[in-house]
């Protein structure tokens, strides 16, 4: 069941959290290893289940998983096995659950918002690579064996009862394609699939976006679409092509504007949650309805978001 729709009868916006992984390391994980932000499911759960609440605090109308880099392979070369691999990933969804439920027990936090969703985290085949590839996109696999890689994972996610599936930073057509088919196969779940872009118009890639949220359009378990993890300049442009395309919500939630350098492994530049907040409300203007933050963004972002959209006219 797609639980979008309701929401966005009553909310002109509904508030993501920001980032996960940074987040983590900005309170001292470090995740310099191939399962990024998963390796903290085994290492701080509770770190995950607090930067969870926090992001509610803040104003988050939903939890997204510590699953982007969580999967059965890349686990299991971690020497865990199968079924621990399994069970770790039903852990993200479980602690992003126990973050909400405590969070909503407060009646002074349940007013003027809706009970935030558990959505669902599902990274492109190239942050398995850890290599840079989800970001170009060119790894060389056919849809089916897309389909293949990603299956235990997200059968793990649905049947620990995630609301929502996010697929994110997706970099390529193909990949797309790959999850749209495969989320046939659950025929009671439903997902946003949200790209990487490299300018005004194309996937990391090289696709056009339009072309590929115009595939999309006809996909009925596809509940919104979108661009995450992306320069935040380029959103107004990506919002517009996507919205000539598709009567599917946006979703934007674009990095803090911050560079990253590949080369040395670090940030560049500053962010400012007002600056950021204000960049929102263009987002909004120019049609999205599900808006947040990507990398580099932290629960100051969202909420000076949370405070805006919490002042507009209800439906």
């Amino acid at each position: 069941m797609n639980p979008l729709p309701p929401l966005l009868a009553q909310y002109p916006v509904l508030v993501l959290d920001g980032a996960l992984a940074t987040e983590l390391e900005r309170r001292g994980c470090d995740l310099r290893n191939p399962l990024w932000s998963a390796k903290m499911l085994i290492e701080a759960p509770d770190l995950i289940r607090q930067v969870h609440w926090d992001y509610f605090e803040a104003g988050a109308d939903c939890a997204t998983t510590a699953s982007y880099q969580a999967s059965v392979t890349g686990f299991m070369r971690r020497g865990l096995s199968a079924l621990e691999a399994i069970e770790l990933i039903r852990r993200s969804v479980r602690l992003a659950m126990e973050a909400r439920d405590a969070f909503w027990r407060e009646p002074t936090h349940r007013i003027g918002r809706p009970r935030p969703l558990i959505v669902a985290s599902v990274g492109p085949y190239g942050a398995f690579l850890a290599d840079g590839s989800e970001y170009r996109g060119d790894y060389d696999l056919s849809e089916t064996e897309l389909m293949d890689f990603h299956r235990p994972r997200m059968a793990a996610l649905i049947e620990a009862g995630a609301d929502l599936l996010a697929c994110e930073t997706i970099p390529c057509f193909s990949e797309a394609r790959a999850l749209a088919r495969l989320l046939a196969e659950f025929p009671n779940a439903t997902a946003w699939i949200s790209f990487s872009a490299r300018d005004e118009a194309h996937l990391s890639h090289g696709e056009r976006l339009a072309e590929c949220v115009a595939w999309l359009n006809d996909q009925s378990q596809i509940a919104a679409v979108g661009v995450n993890c992306t320069a935040p300049r380029y959103l107004p442009a990506l919002i517009a092509a996507a919205r000539a395309v598709t009567d599917k919500p946006i979703v934007v939630y674009p990095n803090s504007g911050e560079i990253y350098d590949p080369a040395r492994r670090g940030w560049s530049g500053v962010s400012d949650a007002e600056a950021f907040a204000a960049e929102a409300r263009r987002w909004h203007a120019s049609g999205a309805r599900l808006i947040g933050g990507c990398c580099r963004t932290t629960p100051d972002h969202i909420r000076t978001i949370a405070a805006w959209a919490r002042s507009l006219p209800r439906t």
